[in-house]
């Protein structure tokens, strides 16, 4: 090959490269609107005091209706921020807050012992009917409104993982898990009247059939463990070849963090293991084996961008977003600050260890500094995105590492 056919090959490559970045179901513009402080050039990212602007952190969002309202789990600053209305211009101030007295207050438990109205690191967040599930996770604990909220600090209906709103003990203070409590619980999803909890800290998920309508009402049904008492990763099988000191199974979870149904699939991000599972239908059976991960060739597969340093088309590092639009499945690739999507195959067992079909936040499979290059946040940029919701026409990416919340087109 000679020096100009080799120059005009590689200048193929970048422009599909490219080509390959737009492939996703999102507007190659980049979020139409942005919440949070705005970045100036001399600026980087940093810890904010809060306010109705500021975000510090966050880990999820949920938009009601696409034109609201709109409730953000700002999570460093231990509250959720509500809009009434969808959002339509940059750095909006949020209308409520629930958490804190107002504002400009911070602080786990606003600084107190827990409540129905406070809440200590909120990261998970989505709909149930008509209501609100948020995961409380440093208080060990889901809490529940019957009614989407639309005012600051309206109390709770119900609590998960405790026997009333006032305690937080991790597992009730036991060294084993039950069936009604929780450690650690990261994500939550609600899909036709059936509720599931990332149980992080046992190293599960946890399907309630029905929505609970009691403090403390024990889960019907556990994936990721052999019973409902049992909390080891990876269900406790072990190895001396991984890194991770665990061995990963088809049933087995490490650090599993969101959850969504995707073409009537259940889909589990399973961070520690640097993988998403996917079930073929909804299981109805305690550690039901999954038929199928992305990021890994095999279920006993575990090392964060399978073993190397730069990601590929096909791994993942510390997956912690997802969720389903269309034909296209979006994972938050939270270490690789860039967003990944594959598209519906007839057969989900096909899809094990396969190619990405989209990615956005880089400019190619093999890069993962954050917002693309180490610079400032742009428009079409992520660093460690943490959660992505969808609404009708519009993804809600919780942008961490850039301490914002991306309102993003879906084309």
């Amino acid at each position: 090959m000679d020096f100009k056919t080799k120059i005009t090959s590689t200048s193929q490559i970048i422009e599909e490269e490219a080509n390959t970045c737009y492939q996703l179901p999102l507007s190659h513009l980049g979020a139409e609107v942005i919440l949070g402080k705005s970045i100036r050039h001399e600026q980087l990212p940093i810890p904010l005091a809060p306010s109705a602007i500021d975000i510090f952190a966050p880990r999820g969002a949920y938009l009601v209706s696409k034109t609201g309202p709109l409730w953000v789990a700002d999570t460093g600053h231990h509250r959720l921020l509500g809009w009434r209305n969808l959002p339509t211009q940059d750095s909006q101030p949020a209308d409520w807050v629930i958490g804190q007295v107002d504002f400009f207050h911070e602080g786990q438990n606003a600084k107190n012992s827990p409540g129905k109205t406070t809440l200590n690191v909120p990261t998970g967040i989505c709909g149930c009917g008509e209501g609100l599930v948020v995961a409380d996770a440093w208080n060990h604990r889901v809490l529940i409104w019957n009614k989407v909220p639309q005012g600051s600090n309206i109390p709770a209906d119900i609590v998960l993982g405790q026997a009333n709103f006032h305690e937080n003990q991790p597992n009730r203070g036991k060294q084993i898990a039950a069936a009604n409590t929780l450690n650690w619980c990261y994500g939550v999803f609600y899909h036709q009247g059936k509720l599931f909890v990332a149980d992080t800290g046992n190293r599960r998920v946890l399907i309630w059939h029905q929505l609970p309508t009691e403090n403390g009402q024990p889960a019907d049904l556990v994936l990721g463990q052999p019973d409902m008492v049992s909390r080891n990763e990876n269900g406790g099988a072990m190895t001396a070849v991984t890194s991770c000191g665990s061995i990963a199974s088809a049933s087995s979870m490490r650090w599993c963090h969101d959850i969504t149904v995707w073409g009537g699939n259940l889909v589990v991000t399973d961070a520690g293991n640097n993988r998403v599972m996917i079930w073929d239908n909804i299981p109805s059976e305690n550690n039901a084996c999954c038929v199928a991960v992305l990021g890994q060739k095999k279920f006993d597969l575990v090392e964060l961008n399978q073993g190397v340093y730069f990601p590929n088309a096909s791994s993942l590092s510390m997956p912690y977003g997802v969720d389903a639009v269309g034909d296209w499945l979006i994972v938050a690739d939270t270490a690789n600050s860039r967003l990944l999507g594959w598209k519906k195959s007839s057969s989900i067992s096909s899809l094990m260890g396969t190619n990405a079909d989209g990615i956005i936040g880089q400019s190619n499979f093999s890069s993962k500094s954050e917002n693309g290059n180490y610079g400032l946040p742009k428009r079409n940029s992520v660093s460690w995105s943490y959660g992505i919701k969808v609404c009708d026409d519009i993804a809600v990416i919780a942008d961490s590492g850039n301490n914002r919340i991306l309102l993003w087109k879906i084309v």
